[in-house]
């Protein structure tokens, strides 16, 4: 960097000088962050970063890149898998509760991820890590071994925790690695067989790009595996249903254990020994006292009042209606005690788990709130879309996995595309306003869908929705991380996973209500009759509809099954618009929000508080030109 000079200098030689003319400066507190500027042509770009991002990095730090990769995959296969095989869990257990099968996971990751970036910072990254890998595995045998939809949720909730720490923790070593100028094309390159895709999808950014890479390859994969293995009877693990037979045990046995979660356990142990091995990271030298008296523990009020608020948007408008006191006084208390809980993390804690200095920033702020918006949008997508094609156009399980190809592998090269020109260009604003333009012309085009649309148009239409949701998995991070230091970067990073992870439960929710209460609208009297008022519809119903062909599963007094049959596909289609809509009205807000960003240099820095033991793990930007 050289220098920087008055304002009253012009055609300055020296490069990558930050100035701006007097009045026309970025944000305050960001005189270290802004553009560099040619002052005799004040519109044109930055120049282009033509530095090599994977120049002079050691054998330890993709060791430690493996590591991550691999920790990231095991959480994207999870959650990307059950969303296939939820309507055959919510069949065998036949509960009212099996929604809590995705919320109870989304809650308890996202409440803690929070506290997960305040423990990385007391801790270290790899105790932390290693801790998150441990929990998850040990939810997915309380999955495996669950004999109840309470034992089902109990363990999800413990993955949650374990899974929500696992995607937090790799973002966070990423950003303490790679400097933030370097990871578009770092992430972009290195990921361009794998790609996140948290629309069929889920979630996370590590910055993004690389463990996005992996995310699309679970999310990919995961769908077919689940619906797969939901097929077989085999949901809870991957035991072919022909190996049952022979040992004489069927579906409905009582012994048939939960199998699909139980592949989670030799995957998260093999994650386990590649932290252990290979992340060698720095570490606080303080006694445990100390990292004790550091530990915010106000988070628990936190966790109460996220648990709150989701027991509310989880009943509201399904268990019961929204202005029932049941959805109300929970709804009430949890933003209650969320806004107390801000209230002494600003005034009385030391070590504060909500970075309000972060938040200080325009910028960063419209990062988050767009982060938000995405979370919600992109599990919407996960979600439905593969319930419209098992309930809508009447596939199997496997087959809606295979059908939502279409949106993951849009979604993984344009995410990689995307992080290399913003790591390239320098820019990310107009990447941010072109993914959300697509996503909302996506989704509205996706609510075109029809239950006897053709093939091609069903699994075509919502490729332009995984376009934008693409480029957004890769551009959000960058507003939110290019006006702080890279001191500031990690715990942002953490703040940005929560936003993404809270956004995803109100998607889950949103979904969830808007699906309920369109289909007992919709849905023929003669087939809401076979539920008795026990069981949700939405999940449930799906079962019923391919098994329809049978006498015994519909009413005597139906003549045909296929009337019925085309009636509630049909049902389904028409509720799964509204959803679609709903997520055009949101992609519209993260539009408009986006429109606001500004443009600001990407820094060239880490945090050398947290490099690797050897040293060579994060190369600044033009180091090796100086050599």
């Amino acid at each position: 960097m050289g220098v920087e000079r008055p304002p009253t200098l012009r055609n300055l030689s020296i490069p990558d000088i930050a100035i701006l003319p007097k009045g026309q400066s970025n944000e305050p507190g960001e005189k270290s962050a802004v553009l560099s500027v040619d002052l005799t042509n004040p519109f044109a770009a930055p120049a282009p970063n033509k530095h090599n991002p994977f120049s002079n990095r050691g054998q330890q730090f993709w060791l430690v890149y493996l590591a991550l990769c691999m920790s990231s995959f095991l959480s994207a296969l999870d959650l990307t898998a059950v969303s296939t095989a939820l309507p055959s869990m919510a069949a065998e257990f036949q509960s009212s509760e099996f929604s809590w099968v995705g919320s109870a996971y989304a809650l308890t990751s996202t409440a803690l991820i929070p506290w997960t970036g305040n423990l990385a910072s007391i801790f270290g990254r790899r105790s932390t890590l290693l801790a998150s890998l441990v929990l998850f595995a040990l939810g997915s045998a309380l999955v495996g071994g669950a004999r109840s939809m309470t034992m089902v949720i109990a363990g999800r909730s413990i993955q949650g925790i374990g899974g929500g720490g696992i995607l937090t923790m790799t973002e966070i070593v990423v950003v303490d690695l790679v400097p933030l100028a370097d990871r578009g094309a770092f992430f972009g390159v290195i990921g361009s067989g794998k790609q996140k895709s948290r629309c069929a999808l889920l979630p996370r950014t590590t910055d993004q790009r690389s463990v996005y890479s992996v995310w699309a390859v679970a999310s990919a994969i995961g769908p077919p595996i689940g619906g797969a293995l939901a097929s077989a009877g085999a949901w809870r693990w991957s035991v072919p249903s022909l190996h049952l037979k022979c040992a004489g045990i069927s579906k409905t046995d009582p012994r048939f254990p939960s199998r699909l979660f139980y592949m989670n356990i030799p995957l998260a142990g093999i994650a386990f020994v590649l932290v252990a091995f290979f992340l060698r990271i720095k570490a606080p030298e303080t006694t445990l006292k100390e990292k004790l008296e550091q530990m915010d523990y106000l988070n628990i009020v936190f966790v109460i009042g996220a648990t709150f608020t989701i027991i509310g948007l989880t009943w509201g408008g399904v268990a019961h209606p929204w202005t029932s006191y049941q959805v109300l006084v929970p709804l009430i208390l949890g933003f209650t005690t969320m806004g107390v809980f801000l209230w002494l993390e600003k005034s009385y804690v030391k070590h504060p788990t909500i970075p309000f200095d972060i938040l200080s920033h325009r910028t960063s702020l419209l990062g988050f709130v767009t982060t938000f918006l995405h979370g919600i949008v992109s599990l919407a997508a996960v979600y439905y879309l593969t319930v419209f094609f098992q309930a809508a156009k009447g596939a199997s399980p496997v087959q809606a996995g295979v059908d939502t190809f279409s949106l993951s592998f849009t979604v993984a090269p344009l995410s990689i595309i995307t992080g290399v020109v913003i790591g390239y260009q320098g820019v990310y604003k107009v990447w941010n306003v072109l993914g959300w333009a697509l996503t909302a012309v996506g989704f509205g085009i996706t609510a075109l869908m029809k239950f006897d649309c053709s093939k091609a148009a069903s699994v075509g239409l919502p490729i332009l929705m995984g376009l934008g949701l693409g480029i957004l998995y890769s551009s959000t991070n960058f507003p939110v991380l290019a006006p702080l230091k890279a001191s500031q970067q990690p715990h942002a990073m953490a703040f940005f996973s929560f936003m993404r992870a809270f956004g995803e439960v109100f998607g889950i929710s949103i979904g969830a209500t808007i699906l309920q209460n369109s289909l007992a609208a919709n849905l023929p009297k003669e087939f809401l009759a076979l539920f008795h008022g026990e069981v949700e519809i939405a999940f449930s119903a799906i079962p019923k509809i391919v098994d329809m062909h049978k006498a015994d599963t519909f009413p005597p007094s139906t003549h045909s099954a296929e009337p019925l049959r085309s009636q509630v596909r049909e049902a389904f289609a028409l509720s799964l618009r509204v959803i679609w809509l709903t997520m055009v009205f949101i992609s519209g807000l993260g539009f408009l929000f986006s429109l606001l960003i500004q443009d600001i240099k990407l820094t060239t820095e880490t945090d050398d508080q947290w490099g690797l033991h050897d040293g060579n793990s994060a190369p600044k930007v033009g180091d090796e030109e100086q050599k």
